[in-house]
């Protein structure tokens, strides 16, 4: 292929993101003699060296995602001088007319549009979808769980969706033991505070366990998204004092010491495409709890104890026989390791190069 536009607004996102910082770099690598042209924000794509490759362009595109203002600055992007237009996420341009390779992460607002904000947003977000349905010449699905539903929802052709799970990044296995970013011992969870996260029913769980347990429940992640629930979730912990305790964002390395020094990441949610905060922590060494629901069980195997995500009397139950069973810890510690060594990204990358070579046709 000759010239490949990729939509990268989202590379400073933590999902999409960390997948799209582990492939974008390989892909300009395997493919020195086409011209890569980068869609985002020149200043945060520039810091990075692949950026300033000979074969690399920036195109700098200031339009927030989800935005009317994405579909006009993205379908100028002429197709005529393009073999290829890869957009990482949902969000395409539903007037450009050249060929498309899109990346499902999930089908998070079709499959659950109570939890978007208003109904433009909903009506938006129906309209691409079934747009990706017609448009797209091939579809990455992080999880079979995810093709399924995009498949169930849309009716999409499932000829066209490509299974690539995500990897860990092998940082997280460097398992270095520093200073107790907390000082007593302490569930984690990890994520952002979206409704299907279902922090609520988190902190009902760990409210039935505080008086049995010595641990706190510390919850690690940014407070934003489509609606969240932070308010309610921090009212809701005000009656255990200083048991619950919110971090805001870290950065990689403090959250890979909050991983290593916890007793349990417990990972409730509603709906997951894939679940990265999972894997992370069982490269690290933590023992697992997470909900029998959407992709959880497909990514984490026989590595995890799973929960029936909307009773509270039972992520108890599971949290509760964890901390009190060393020899289970141990066990799910070893399972989660040998589990997480399964996923890498040097395999995601292979396999998307396939799915390029398969679209030069």
């Amino acid at each position: 292929m000759k010239k490949i536009k990729i939509d990268i607004r989202m590379l400073k996102t933590s999902g999409i993101g960390t997948y799209l910082i582990n492939l974008i770099p390989n892909i300009i690598k395997a493919y020195p003699e086409t011209s890569f042209h980068l869609i985002g924000k020149k200043d945060e794509i520039r810091c990075y060296d692949w950026a300033n490759n000979d074969n690399v362009t920036v195109e700098n595109c200031q339009a927030p995602i989800y935005s009317i203002s994405e579909q006009f600055l993205l379908a100028q992007k002429k197709p005529t001088d393009t073999d290829l237009f890869w957009v990482p996420h949902y969000n395409i341009p539903l007037l450009y007319s050249g060929k498309l390779l899109v990346t499902v992460h999930d089908v998070f607002h079709i499959a659950m549009p109570e939890y978007m904000e208003g109904i433009h947003q909903r009506i938006y977000a129906k309209t691409l979808f079934t747009a990706v349905k017609y448009k797209a010449a091939k579809i990455i699905c992080n999880s079979e769980f995810t093709a399924g539903e995009l498949v169930r929802l849309t009716g999409v052709n499932p000829a066209k969706i490509t299974v690539t799970h995500l990897g860990v990044s092998k940082h997280w296995f460097e398992i270095k033991k520093e200073k107790c970013p907390h000082n007593k011992p302490y569930l984690l969870y990890v994520g952002n505070v979206k409704p299907h996260k279902n922090l609520v029913t988190l902190v009902e769980a760990f409210e039935l366990l505080a008086n049995k347990i010595p641990h706190d429940l510390v919850i690690v992640g940014k407070k934003e998204g489509f609606i969240t629930n932070d308010k309610v979730v921090e009212k809701q912990a005000a009656s255990l004092k200083q048991r619950v305790h919110f971090t805001g964002y870290v950065d990689d390395e403090m959250l890979h010491q909050y991983f290593v020094h916890a007793d349990a990441l417990v990972f409730p949610s509603l709906y997951e495409g894939f679940g990265l905060p999972p894997l992370e922590a069982m490269a690290c060494g933590c023992p697992v709890i997470v909900s029998n629901a959407a992709s959880l069980p497909e990514v984490c195997g026989d590595a995890a104890i799973y929960c029936e995500p909307r009773d509270p009397t039972d992520i108890a139950s599971k949290i509760e026989q964890l901390v009190k069973d060393k020899t289970l810890q141990n066990t799910m510690r070893q399972k989660g390791l040998e589990r997480a060594k399964q996923f890498n990204w040097d395999k995601t990358v292979q396999q998307t190069l396939t799915i390029i070579e398969e679209l030069k046709s």
